[in-house]
């Protein structure tokens, strides 16, 4: 049976941002394993340092994707290709100073990291080499950030997929050759992650040229700089980057707090934490699908067509929260299992397993909604809906803890999903208010 074209429209835009989200953790697998096969430990724990320390850079500086898909998925429902163009190029002005700031700025910035890691001597040295070949890929993924988000926006999800596949490609070609043919290991991967990075950079630019490129020829350096749309850019970007700095909040207390407990529970929690991760790199592909659908909505003021949407979206929400939660049931003991060998590890997260089953339906509303609010802008909500799950997970555990012990960070993680997803259903009709005229487009 066809699906309608509405929900069509959404899985041509999620299903191919689904695989997108399943091969970005590719890279660094890729890396752990090339040097898993040096014969070192330290070389396994370089990686995973270095690696860290990028993540958490570059995680703060997601607003540059977000930020991006949201106003260039409104230009685009305007029929402004001249001003999707302009968005782009904001985006990477934007993304490429921030880069060339990290780049200037890298040596005392890694001091303060590796003093605060503390790491063993070996370990550190090896990390260090890594991080400073790896930095000069700040502006390659920066700037992917930028155009994966104006992709998005542009309701073209293909273009980011194909450059995943090709990064990794590239990675584990570059990698292999250069550690194993060469002999420069922790250099080697180091190097072939970089050269993925900017082979990655070039295709999106170069989709950019053969798809786009005409679009931009009213685009102007005095358009560009034009002061109220990079007021906007800003206002947009400031509130997911403190959106951002809660959500690194919770999830560095999450397992600072299981590591308090002990490495079992430190083991068991990031064993659940990857049910909870996969039922994420799902749900985000239907989130994008909220951005770039709901976004053209709100570009082209049909508010008909933006709730359509929410309606869709929250259906399909809804249906994956249930398999998954059917399946993390039926099957979480067997997938745990399955993602180590070490049966203590298994026993202990098989107490806490209730929890990571309560969480697709805990959570699959605030997913949905932190597309839509991406797509209509209204990251002012997000911001103050994620201030407050925040709050609820901190008075939760501090409350519990004494006497529930890991459960009670469990209780206040699963608190914290749903409460995103209250608050941000509190402040829907507003933000759908927004949305210009009523239409009579169909459902």
């Amino acid at each position: 049976m066809r699906l309608p074209a509405g929900h069509r429209q959404i899985l041509h835009i999620a299903l191919p941002s689904i695989v997108s989200n399943i091969t970005v953790p590719l890279l660094g697998l890729a890396d752990v394993t090339i040097v898993g096969h040096l014969g070192a430990t330290a070389y396994i724990g370089a990686i995973a340092v270095g690696g860290m320390l990028f993540n958490m850079a570059y995680w703060l500086f997601g607003f540059l994707r977000m930020g991006t898909s949201g106003l260039t998925a409104q230009a685009y429902g305007r029929g402004d290709r001249t001003a999707t163009s302009l968005v782009l190029v904001r985006s990477l002005a934007v993304a490429f100073a921030i880069a060339a700031l990290l780049i200037a700025l890298h040596a005392p910035l890694s001091d303060v990291a590796f003093r605060l890691i503390g790491c063993t001597p070996g370990v550190e040295a090896l990390a260090r080499r890594y991080f400073e070949i790896l930095i000069w890929g700040a502006p390659a993924v920066l700037g992917l950030y930028g155009l994966a988000g104006w992709f998005i926006g542009m309701q073209n999800a293909y273009a980011p997929l194909y450059v995943a596949v090709v990064q990794n490609v590239v990675n584990i070609a570059a990698s292999t050759l250069l550690v194993f043919g060469l002999g420069w290991r922790v250099e080697g991967v180091a190097a072939g992650t970089l050269i993925a990075q900017y082979a990655g950079l070039l295709m999106a630019v170069a989709w950019w040229w053969r798809g786009y490129r005409r679009d931009a020829a009213g685009v102007s350096l005095r358009a560009v700089a034009d002061r109220a749309a990079f007021g906007r850019f800003f206002a947009v970007n400031r509130d997911i980057f403190l959106r951002t700095l809660c959500l690194i909040a919770v999830t560095t207390f999450f397992t600072s707090a299981g590591a308090a407990a002990g490495d079992l529970t430190l083991a068991a929690n990031a064993l659940l934490m990857q049910l909870f991760m996969l039922f994420s790199y799902v749900m985000d592909g239907f989130a994008y699908a909220g951005e770039a659908i709901a976004g053209r909505s709100v570009g082209a003021a049909d508010r008909a067509a933006f709730a359509a949407t929410t309606r869709r979206l929250m259906g399909w929400g809804l249906g994956l929260a249930l398999a998954f939660t059917l399946a993390y049931a039926v099957a979480g003991s067997g997938l745990l299992a399955l993602l180590t060998s070490d049966t203590a590890v298994v026993e202990a997260a098989r107490a806490y397993l209730p929890w990571a089953v309560a969480i697709p339906l805990a959570g699959f509303v605030a997913f949905i909604f932190d597309g839509v609010f991406v797509g209509a802008t209204a990251t002012g909500f997000m911001l103050l809906s994620m201030a407050a799950a925040s709050a609820v997970f901190f008075l939760v555990y501090f409350t519990l803890s004494d006497t529930m012990g890991n459960h009670a960070l469990w209780l206040a993680f699963v608190s914290y999903l749903a409460a995103r997803g209250a608050v941000e259903a509190l402040c829907q009709p507003r933000v759908a208010s927004r949305v210009g005229r009523a239409s009579n487009s169909k459902s």
